[in-house]
């Protein structure tokens, strides 16, 4: 854009300027012409040029044979203030023949008689000129803009190849600290060197405290998990104790199923932590249509008290290699919270297909639905939909932990009281 710009300037300007130069010569001449018709002048010449010298009206001209110069002399009286010399652009059609003259006017009194002699010069040649001038530059302009720029191209990207490999190698494609790669990126430039120099120390510290963060969930849920069950198992032999009275029974229980929801919280916080430790294998042949009929089946009892009519539009043997256990807690996820925020004989859809070369999988429910806000914030970790619904907020966070572990983009589209719908992409079918 600076370049089109500064060719445009140009191209405005150059002209203008050759203009300037062609009249400064064109003026210069006019005035040397004067000044030799001048010092010749006497009145002899003005009789002959005058033929009538007591009409003073008569005027004398004389112009060449192309028509490119002409010169008149009359009797004018002189202003008071008047300039004596002046250079216009004007039209004069000589010989009935029309054409733009630069024209010099200059005013002078000899022996006490007034006069203006005019010098004219055609400028038929220098606005064809200037048209040649502003042609010529253009087409000048265009070829080395073409030149500038195939050069700029090729030139940038050989310049900036380094930066765009540190970004795809280094930045792009890296989804864990761990997977980083510390191969020092060959380049010319010493700022492209320092460059991948300081992503390589960025991301081990970021490694680190991401590993000391994994570590300390995993550390701390395993060590909770003792003192829950030491209390579970204390509260439960309470219960044996025929004495206590209906409220303190209450009471007991309902601490036992507070235990119960933070061991499932702390379960699910442990599963989360090896996932994203890669603590798993995938090396299982799974067929997603077989999960989607087994999940149906497990589920019946939970979409039949909610009179939810489930459609399970599975049509391809779709086949990836993966963990069978932790896909099958995935589309759990989805389809059991598609039962939760469902509205009573609502739907939910479960079909599959390809597009873009890619397999998908797509749980639709027509439950509550979800605004912008919400949609931001689905996958955190503790985020619930609706504070009237029970769960802890993890079943969508263990279900983004393992849709990255295994490749999978899950999306996700909704709208408010009308319903949601989950899709999980996969990159390669079998």
């Amino acid at each position: 854009m600076t370049r089109l710009l500064v060719i445009l300037i140009l191209w405005l300007m150059l002209p203008i300027l050759v203009e300037s130069v062609v009249y400064h010569h064109i003026n210069n001449t006019l005035l040397e012409k004067k000044k030799k018709f001048i010092e010749h002048l006497n009145q002899e010449e003005i009789n002959d040029f005058i033929e009538n010298p007591d009409d003073t009206t008569e005027t004398f001209a004389e112009f060449s044979t192309l028509h490119s110069e002409f010169l008149v002399l009359s009797r004018v009286p002189i202003k008071p203030h008047q300039k004596k010399s002046t250079f216009t652009n004007e039209y004069r059609k000589i010989e009935n023949e029309e054409s733009e003259y630069r024209i010099l006017q200059h005013h002078f009194t000899y022996e006490g008689v007034d006069y203006q002699l005019e010098i004219g010069s055609s400028l038929s040649e220098v606005n064809d000129l200037t048209f040649v001038i502003r042609l010529f530059i253009i087409i000048v302009f265009v070829v080395i803009l073409f030149i500038t720029f195939l050069a700029d191209t090729f030139f940038i990207e050989y310049l900036l190849k380094p930066f765009y490999k540190i970004i795809d190698t280094k930045i792009r494609r890296v989804n864990e600290p761990e997977t980083f790669d510390h191969t020092p990126i060959k380049a010319a430039s010493r700022d492209f060197r320092e460059l991948d120099f300081v992503l390589n120390q960025m991301m081990d510290r970021i490694a680190e405290v991401f590993k000391k963060e994994k570590q300390f969930i995993s550390n701390v849920s395993h060590e909770l998990l003792t003192p829950i069950a030491l209390l579970k198992n204390k509260l439960e032999n309470l219960l044996q104790n025929e004495s206590l009275d209906d409220n303190a029974v209450d009471k007991i229980a309902g601490s036992l199923k507070t235990l119960d929801m933070l061991k499932k919280i702390i379960n699910n916080l442990l599963l989360i932590s090896r996932i994203d430790n890669n603590q798993y294998e995938l090396n299982e042949a799974i067929n997603l249509r077989e999960i989607i009929s087994d999940l149906q089946e497990d589920l019946q009892d939970r979409i039949e008290d909610k009179e939810i009519h489930f459609q399970n539009k599975m049509e391809n043997n779709f086949v990836f290699t993966g963990n069978k256990t932790l896909i099958h807690i995935l589309i759990y996820n989805l389809v059991t919270n598609a039962i939760k925020y469902n509205k009573p004989q609502g739907k939910i859809i479960v079909e599959d297909g390809f597009a873009d070369h890619h397999y998908f999988i797509s749980v639709k429910d027509s439950g509550i639905g979800m605004d912008e806000s919400q949609l931001e914030k689905i996958f955190s970790r503790f985020a619930r939909i609706s504070s009237d619904q029970e769960g802890q907020g993890l079943g969508l966070a263990i279900a983004k932990s393992i849709a990255s572990f295994h490749h999978i983009e899950i999306t996700v589209e909704s709208e408010l009281g009308k319903g949601t719908s989950f899709k999980l992409w996969f990159q390669n079918h079998n």
